[in-house]
């Protein structure tokens, strides 16, 4: 493949690291592992209030990223909103996701979006915008087939799926499984932790749950914990490092991931890499593209109750975890990023 030189776009919020942050940077490197000269181009974001969401899509309107200091740029890559705004006469994006409170997140508990004038007004403007910006792209692919279908269904547009592996694949490890259930990644209200706390108060003992991550939701979800009695069966790590976070994943019993309607989630395919088994559910999105129920993990409706039954499942039939576990890794081990780079830049 000749070399080319790419410029990969990130929406970035200050001070939150999450797994689009994780992607972009691991882009980047793949990029440059292969050859190629890539750099990230970062453009704050902020979304509160309403008013401020479009002149931050103008910004990357704005944006000519067809040469820098006099070398062509061959290819600019867009990730998620609105980093696909940008100009460039190679555009590719490989979406992420939209402004979600807009789209399928609207009229729910995780959306501000409610039926005003100015939100419907807003919201219909999003969509438009995306449709043009998207439908000008010279490629366009999405990281999942749940983003895929949302696209599909609000846009009329057309992504074919490019799975990618985490950026721990290399180092994750399994060992033997402990007395504790995992939970992992950022606590905000979409993640759903609170399901699994609260599932807790009725999971056997001595079964305990880890929580590794940070959030705006977590007092919250702490809270949760003392109201369901369970507080002392639940430890909150906070941020984990990569080497806690990768013993985490090998000591434990399994990996209970449900958020809501999830776009990918690094999670579940880290979790198989280890060769844990996976609990999910049935409106969690991303996990269910990787999750086969009763073969590499559980899939349930999306209450506590249905959660603990999945986990005292198979903390009374450790053999059946430790099957499933190794059926995960048979399914995460096959992707690899080689496809990704090649279709984005190709």
């Amino acid at each position: 493949m000749p070399v080319k030189t790419v410029l990969v776009c990130e929406a970035q919020v200050p001070f939150v690291q999450g797994g689009a942050e994780i992607l972009v940077r691991e882009l980047v490197r793949e990029l440059r592992s292969r050859g190629h000269l890539a750099e990230l181009v970062s453009i704050p974001f902020k979304w509160y209030p309403k008013e401020e969401i479009l002149p931050h899509a103008a910004a990357w309107r704005l944006l000519d990223l067809s040469e820098s200091n006099g070398r062509p740029v061959d290819v600019v890559i867009g990730t998620k909103f609105p980093t696909y705004f940008v100009r460039h006469p190679h555009k590719v994006t490989w979406l992420i996701h939209q402004y979600r409170a807009a789209y399928e997140l609207c009229g729910t508990m995780y959306s501000d979006f409610v039926h005003t004038e100015l939100d419907v007004g807003l919201r219909d403007r999003l969509v438009q915008l995306d449709t043009e910006m998207l439908g000008e792209c010279r490629a366009l692919y999405s990281i999942a087939r749940t983003t895929t279908a949302r696209l599909e269904k609000y846009n009329g547009l057309h992504a074919p799926v490019l799975y990618h592996p985490p950026r721990l694949a290399s180092r994750l490890v399994s060992g033997e499984s402990g007395n504790y259930i995992l939970s992992v990644g950022r606590i905000e209200s979409v993640k759903r932790v609170d399901l699994v706390v609260r599932a807790m108060a009725s999971v056997d003992a001595p079964l305990r749950l880890i929580v590794a991550g940070e959030g705006t939701q977590r007092e919250a979800v702490e809270r949760a914990a003392h109201e369901a009695g369970v507080a002392d069966r639940v430890t909150f790590l906070g941020r984990a490092s990569d080497d806690e976070v990768i013993k985490l994943y090998a000591g434990a019993l399994a990996v209970i991931y449900p958020p809501y309607d999830e776009d990918f989630g690094y999670v579940t395919l880290e979790a198989f890499l280890a060769r844990k088994p996976v609990v999910t559910c049935t409106d969690s999105g991303g996990p269910t593209e990787f999750v086969v129920d009763g073969v590499n993990g559980l899939i349930c409706e999306p209450s506590p109750e249905a959660l603990a039954a999945a986990i005292n499942d198979l903390a009374t039939n450790r053999q059946r975890a430790r099957a499933f576990g190794d059926a995960g890794h048979s399914v995460a081990s096959g992707i690899t990023w080689d496809g990704v780079v090649e279709k984005l830049v190709g």
